[in-house]
């Protein structure tokens, strides 16, 4: 049987159980669990790349980066990622966490779909978006072990269909907003200048990965 591992434990404090309590009580099933996952192999990821950070930060910013894709959490001018880090800034202030920390949480969450940037700042801001690309592009899929995924799955499911399923919620919580999808410039710039560019495609690398679902 698969446990698991001391280093993926979500912390067992007050301001965790917090946490847990409100983005259970805010998201989906699908989204919770999503977001759990993320804490779990980023966590991993820290231990095994020898960082130091904060599990209570590292825990905020996993289960509120995908919260601005919820109604009622999402604007209409803002990136649903900036929606999810200022829900983040303002529960850790309600709850006494220094201004600091909470711009860390916000940073974290901020950037998770910048991709290149992140593993260059603070841990939990690169921690954070390692467990995104773990749990929804699979990218770093063979630096954990079977049991380990197992073990994760096994606390936090993955739906059945899990790809068309975070795909469909990534569409319903941004397609009112358009223009906040306006994205890396450089593939725009490439892209006017060589007729045969191919871009990259988010969900053709969620649909390609080795997880199955």
């Amino acid at each position: 049987m698969s446990e698991i591992t001391e280093a993926a434990v979500i912390p067992d404090s007050k301001l965790a159980r917090a946490i847990t309590e409100y983005i259970r009580d805010t998201e989906t099933d699908l989204l919770f669990n999503h977001s759990s996952r993320v804490y779990q192999f980023g966590a991993m990821a820290g231990v095994r790349r020898g960082l130091t950070f904060d599990r209570e930060l590292l825990y905020a910013g996993a289960m509120f980066h995908d919260i601005g894709l919820m109604p009622g959490h999402g604007s209409q001018h803002e990136r649903f990622e900036v929606d999810g880090a200022h829900a983040a800034r303002d529960f850790l202030r309600s709850h006494g966490i220094s201004e600091a920390d909470a711009y860390t949480v916000w940073t974290a969450i901020a950037l998770h779909t910048t991709p290149g940037v992140p593993q260059h700042m603070h841990p939990v801001v690169a921690l954070v978006t390692a467990g995104v690309e773990m749990d929804v592009l699979g990218l770093t899929y063979g630096e954990y072990s079977d049991a380990e995924r197992e073990a994760v799955v096994k606390a936090f499911p993955r739906t059945p269909h899990f790809k068309e399923d975070i795909i469909q919620a990534f569409y319903d919580g941004i397609k009112h907003r358009p223009d906040t999808t306006f994205g890396n410039v450089k593939a725009d710039v490439i892209a006017d200048k060589e007729p045969h560019f191919h871009r990259g495609n988010f969900c053709s690398v969620i649909r390609n990965s080795h997880w199955h679902g």
